[in-house]
């Protein structure tokens, strides 16, 4: 078969990573709290100093075992390099965007700004508890929500002991502020 038909595109675009990211709303920056953005250069590091230099060494032994159409090695190798490449252009753009907020300077405050930790009831007794943290650091199954959120918005800029209406699809729903924390500096 010929080669032009199964070669693939060198210039792959981001779409893709970029369709299963989080998006920033225009305008404002990507809050991220300094151990999200710890994680995001370590991963960013990781992927720079080793990944991507093990990946060339194998796509460079590949290539010099001769037929590069059928060198299975070679073709992964080459199509993991893109997948490297594009999660670091990613990361770097994320990083550039970023604005580190750290939610220690909240420490005993009882207002709800980014970093905080709230525990609320909703209308049928259930408490919860979440920390607003940047959209590259969600993770709702630990408690973890976006301040882009729509409970994050609610309850932002509230007080402990307020109430506060959340809308959703099925109606608006009063939730009630119990705690706020913040992490100690």
């Amino acid at each position: 078969m010929n080669k032009a038909f199964v070669k693939e595109s060198d210039d792959d675009d981001d779409d893709d990573l970029t369709a299963a990211a989080p998006p920033i709303p225009a305008g404002s920056k990507n809050y991220i709290t300094p151990a999200g953005y710890q994680r995001i250069k370590d991963e960013l590091l990781q992927l720079i100093d080793v990944d991507r230099p093990e990946v060339v060494r194998i796509v460079h032994w590949a290539a010099s075992n001769g037929d590069r159409s059928e060198n299975g090695d070679y073709i992964y190798g080459k199509r993991r390099l893109r997948e490297i490449d594009r999660r670091i252009r990613f990361l770097t753009k994320r990083m550039d965007l970023a604005e580190v907020v750290d939610p220690a300077l909240h420490h005993g405050n009882d207002q709800i700004f980014f970093g905080a930790t709230v525990r609320y009831e909703n209308q049928a007794g259930e408490q919860h508890t979440v920390t607003i943290v940047g959209i590259d650091e969600l993770d709702p199954l630990n408690g973890k929500i976006s301040w882009v959120s729509p409970v994050a918005r609610a309850l932002t800029k509230a007080r402990a002991g307020d109430t506060v209406t959340l809308r959703t699809p099925a109606g608006a729903e009063e939730l009630e502020i119990l705690q706020v924390d913040y992490p100690a500096p």
